[in-house]
């Protein structure tokens, strides 16, 4: 499947229902079976990311729970519990293939709010950089209802966001997309590939899989997945987990539903800074520094003449030449009372001036050139606009 062969970066959803076998236990054979499947795609350079449920799972074996269903407070307890049991088996299921893995605990908060998420970012992308696989849960230990994420396709969805993945897999307990649950429909066929997700496809999912036993999920959660990861120029394929290597049976043609990205992951995240995002301060840059960033240059503090706004790390800023018109907008890497006393220095004075560098004032990766940008006559928006 030229989606996933073609991906830099890999975003796979594993649940409960392929990871904890009916004894509630870790499903260590098909770890492995799986640790080997992610081997191959880092063989031909692929950077790939587990978002992994079953630290509850394991949890209540742990603690004696059985299968009843639990509170708030023991599914909490639970996860606590677990989560050592979780990260033992996805080590214990790579280590053998050479490969590091690390826990990346997440809230819904750490996918919303731009200076967590500027965070949770530069995180994940530090193991990616030293070949480390992350592996990525919800921090159910402390999460309230109030600021769940909700479910683990929702959030590998939003993780394929933050790393600007180009596919994500979501493993599920059918072969894809159907026009009914083929569960209760025998006629029920599958939709191999979805390019715009319409009401009409969109009634076509059916509830959670109450079969399972565990997780929460089902085919229309996945739907909603697919919604944020398209938007985010991000490609999903749902396919059945339990055969053999499914990652490797994706590419060899097995059932599977694709659902094409809208657009592709650089273009969203530079179409969400230009347009979804209220500036919360502007950034006056002189003519060096102008000419720099229209080129997508990161935007350095030599080149700053002044700051305007009350603005934190990670908020949305618009960047205008001297002669007032906007060149661009950019999530800004200081807080406002930060990024004035750096007006003017070079990049090796950040930490000595603060104590402190986060790199640029803006970074390239951040930053939205406007389409208009040098364009003689066109004024900046107001802050906050």
């Amino acid at each position: 499947m030229s989606e996933l062969a073609a991906a830099k970066r890999v975003v796979v959803k594993v649940g409960s229902a392929l990871l904890v076998g009916p004894d509630g236990a870790a499903h260590g054979a098909w770890l492995a079976d799986f640790a080997a499947d992610v081997a191959r795609l880092r063989a031909r350079g692929q950077q790939v990311l587990v978002v992994s449920s079953g630290a509850v799972a394991l949890g209540r074996r742990r603690l004696g729970l059985g299968k009843r269903a639990l509170s708030l407070p023991e599914k909490q307890a639970s996860a606590a519990a677990g989560q050592s049991a979780l990260m033992r088996a996805w080590e214990e299921a790579l280590a053998p293939l050479g490969f590091t893995c690390a826990q990346v605990l997440l809230t819904r908060d750490d996918t919303e709010v731009r200076r967590r998420w500027l965070n949770a970012r530069a995180t994940v992308e530090t193991l990616l950089g030293l070949g480390v696989i992350p592996v990525i849960n919800e921090n159910d230990t402390v999460v309230t209802e109030e600021i769940r994420v909700g479910d683990n396709d929702r959030l590998s969805a939003r993780v394929a966001q933050l790393v600007g993945a180009e596919a994500l897999v979501l493993l599920s307990d059918v072969e894809g997309l159907y026009t009914a649950d083929p569960r209760r429909d025998p006629s029920a066929t599958l939709i191999p590939r979805v390019t715009h997700l319409t009401p009409e496809i969109e009634a076509m999912a059916g509830g959670a899989n109450a079969q399972a036993g565990v997780g929460t999920g089902g085919m229309a959660t996945k739907l909603e997945a697919a919604r944020i990861a398209s938007q985010a120029g991000c490609a999903t394929i749902i396919t059945l987990g339990t055969r053999l290597s499914p990652l490797n049976a994706i590419e060899g043609g097995a059932n599977a539903t694709v659902i094409e990205a809208e657009t592709n992951p650089r273009a969203a995240y530079k179409a969400w800074i230009a347009g979804s995002l209220a500036p919360a301060g502007a950034l006056t840059v002189d003519a060096g520094a102008a000419a720099a960033v229209r080129r997508g240059k990161s935007l350095l503090p030599a080149g700053v003449r002044s700051v305007e706004g009350r603005f934190d790390k990670g908020d949305a800023v618009v960047i205008r030449d001297e002669a007032g018109r906007e060149i661009a907008r950019g999530l800004v890497r200081y807080p406002a009372e930060h990024a004035a006393r750096l007006c003017g220095l070079k990049s090796d004075a950040i930490e000595a001036a603060l104590g402190y560098s986060s790199g640029p004032l803006v970074h390239a990766d951040d930053l939205s050139v406007a389409a208009h940008a040098g364009t003689p006559g066109v004024a900046a928006a107001a802050p906050g606009a």
